[in-house]
């Protein structure tokens, strides 16, 4: 029998949670028959990557901060890293560097700010936010309520022991500088054929804005609009992370991480996969255009 002292669980304490904080991990694949999307992180690169650096698994969940804000305090030693959209960040009173590993003390406060650019920030915390798992993953999804709650002032984080290996000894790690107008390459859509036959074209020389009705659900998109040339009914059919919607009103709605499996509305186009990570950081009122490939 241990007659030692009981080791006190690693913790982080939200103190301020920002705009919209969500656990996050590499999400639920394979469940779309059941009606369950993949959900995860809307930059799964960016995620990857802050994993890398504190010596984690790629799938070990981490913090996804839409604008920033987190203010939390750490229980004890922890190698963090924060990568994604660039943003400023404090460990107590010493700055904290972007995409490298950093060193924080037991009760160190963290303040990440606002990123200048793109919208979605990654913290990693070596070990992994440990929140029970849910059909496979630790990731919130906000369209079904499956997985954790968003991250509110007072929620209390258990650090795991998901490692894979060192710290990533780096001393730099580059960073790409997101473009002020995004070029979001796209592909023809299953329902391009219910659109007058210029209308990928078309799409490609228009500028688009982004509304600030958007989320991890999907970006809504204010410009031209895309009209169909059939008016019938379309029985709900699968959608995947960058289908390009188009409802009645022809405003185009992209798909993101927490999208439905299904829906009923012609898909026109279809993001390539290169340029999903450029879609996860689009931030309300920024201008955008398509490139057909």
């Amino acid at each position: 029998m241990s007659t030692g002292t009981p080791t006190t669980r690693a913790t982080l304490e939200v103190l301020v949670p920002g705009p919209v904080t969500t656990v996050q991990d590499l999400g639920r694949p394979g469940l779309a028959q059941l009606g369950v999307g993949t959900s995860g992180a809307c930059d799964p690169g960016a995620l990857r990557l802050a994993n890398r650096l504190v010596g984690n698994t790629e799938e070990s969940a981490g913090l996804e901060l839409t604008l920033g804000g987190l203010v939390g305090r750490f229980t004890a030693p922890c190698w963090v890293a924060l990568t994604g959209a660039g943003c400023e960040a404090h460990a107590g009173e010493r700055a904290m560097p972007f995409s490298l590993p950093y060193r924080v003390t037991a009760g160190t406060v963290l303040r990440i700010g606002t990123p200048a650019e793109g919208i979605r920030s990654y913290l990693a915390v070596r070990g992994g936010i440990d929140v029970p798992a849910v059909l496979g993953s630790r990731s919130t999804d906000l369209l079904t309520g499956i997985g954790p709650d968003p991250i509110r002032a007072g929620t209390i984080l258990p650090i795991g022991n998901e490692t894979s290996g060192d710290v990533a000894g780096v001393d730099v790690v580059p960073v790409s500088q997101l473009p002020a107008q995004p070029v979001l390459e796209i592909q023809p859509g299953p329902r391009s054929s219910w659109f007058a036959d210029d209308t990928l074209q078309t799409l490609a020389e228009a500028d688009y804005r982004v509304s600030p009705d958007s989320n991890r659900i999907g970006i809504r998109l204010s410009g031209p609009p895309v009209r169909r040339i059939r008016s019938d009914e379309l029985p709900s059919e699968g959608l995947v992370t960058g289908a390009i919607q188009v409802p009645p009103s022809g405003q185009p709605l992209i798909f993101l991480a927490d999208h439905p499996v299904t829906g009923g509305y012609p898909v026109v186009a279809v993001v390539r996969d290169r340029s999903l990570p450029l879609l996860a950081q689009l931030r309300p009122g920024q201008r955008l255009r398509f490139r057909l490939t």
